[in-house]
């Protein structure tokens, strides 16, 4: 049960240490604080426009899969979602929102959302590796989101039990990897992988990670209605949506009317020699097969290079320094023996550092283009 103080409705936020009065906020900017970084003051911000009753918001897409461009969103599809949320993780007055994912894209803005909607206490800090190292050691909440790499820097330095306090994690911005997703088999806190986009005001659908109802599908959350394309991607139509048919570039199989499993992006698919290669899928055997050859863990992903036989070949791109020759045949080996003639690396490329979005994914146009 949570104490008596944690119940009270909250009349303030606390933002990278900092108390803020609602009532004050409201007021912003005319008499806002002058000390203010430029993130608080964006944070503030958009915490004032909704406290005021802003009909409408202007989002940043991540810029992932194209160049980054604003959208604008109604604002009732942000509280259809805030509802959403809300509902299936029964989160109430006086709980505890810890929000650490950049506030300045949809996942962080709907988590503010959130927090604003259902009465919570919102406990904000600037993104980075570790959120927990800038909250108090004894700081208690029910709720966060992680992307994947905060989620294992948070495991590294030993916070497990502080999770497990929690009624449920969000993990999304980018791929679990394998290694990742066994760690988390060691929690009880519900930690699910979520599934969607600016352009559907966050997460439609979810998949759990752990515990004994881990599941490799993604269920829809209730009230979104899915179908697919002639291509094989998911559609997605609901209040969130404003009532529009968002058609995706995720090619899925659906299983049923509300779940589905995520097969990769169509745009990432290599024709090689005329076989359609996924990308997705040589990715998780390329970390699959590092892991089995005891290799450092490092970043990689899959893309095509022209080739004048071929059309297209497979290539795989690892971040950091080169493999010793050695090893880089072992990893070789292992991945012809485990996928077929088009689907093999025909090429290990080695770039030092990834360029990532402004979000923090991964840009692989950016990363190929930089080493070409």
């Amino acid at each position: 049960m949570p104490d008596t103080a944690s119940t009270l409705l909250p009349d303030s936020l606390l933002l990278n240490g900092r108390e803020f009065r609602y009532d004050d906020i409201r007021q912003y900017p005319a008499n806002s604080p002058t000390d203010l970084n430029g993130y608080e003051a964006r944070v503030l911000d958009f915490v004032r426009q909704w406290l005021n009753g802003a009909l409408e918001v202007g989002l940043q897409t991540s810029g992932s899969t194209g160049q980054p461009q604003r959208v604008s969103m109604q604002r009732r599809q942000l509280e259809a979602s805030a509802r959403r949320t809300g509902d299936y993780f029964d989160l109430g007055p006086g709980e505890r929102l810890l929000v650490c994912l950049n506030c300045e894209f949809v996942g962080g803005l709907m988590m503010l959302v959130r927090g604003l909607e259902r009465n919570m206490h919102l406990t904000i800090v600037e993104p980075q590796a570790d959120p927990l190292a800038l909250v108090p050691a004894d700081a208690r909440f029910d709720f966060t989101s992680f992307v994947p790499l905060q989620l294992r820097t948070v495991l590294a330095a030993g916070h497990a039990p502080r999770l497990n306090q929690m009624k449920g994690i969000l993990v999304g911005g980018a791929s679990v990897d394998k290694a990742l997703e066994k760690q988390l088999q060691a929690l009880t806190v519900p930690v699910y992988l979520t599934y969607g986009m600016t352009e559907t005001a966050s997460h439609v659908a979810l998949r759990r990670l752990n515990g004994p109802q881990a599941t490799p599908h993604y269920r829809a959350l209730p009230g979104i209605h899915l179908g697919q394309d002639a291509r094989g991607c998911l559609t997605i139509r609901a209040d969130v949506t404003n009532d529009q048919l968002i058609v995706t570039n995720d090619r899925v199989r659906l299983l049923d009317e509300h779940t589905f499993e995520w097969l990769g992006r169509a745009d990432f698919v290599i024709n090689s020699g005329g076989v359609k290669v996924q990308a997705e899928k040589v990715e998780l055997l390329l970390e699959v097969a590092q892991a089995e050859l005891g290799l450092p863990h490092r970043r990689a992903f899959v893309a095509a290079r022209p080739d004048e036989r071929l059309g297209e070949q497979v290539t795989a791109y690892l971040e950091g320094a080169p493999l010793p020759p050695e090893q880089e045949q072992q990893l070789l080996s292992l991945l012809r023996k485990r996928l077929s003639k088009y689907e093999r690396p025909r090429q290990i490329i080695y770039v030092p550092e990834f360029q990532t979005t402004a979000s923090g994914k991964l840009d692989r146009l950016r990363t190929v283009r930089s080493v070409e």
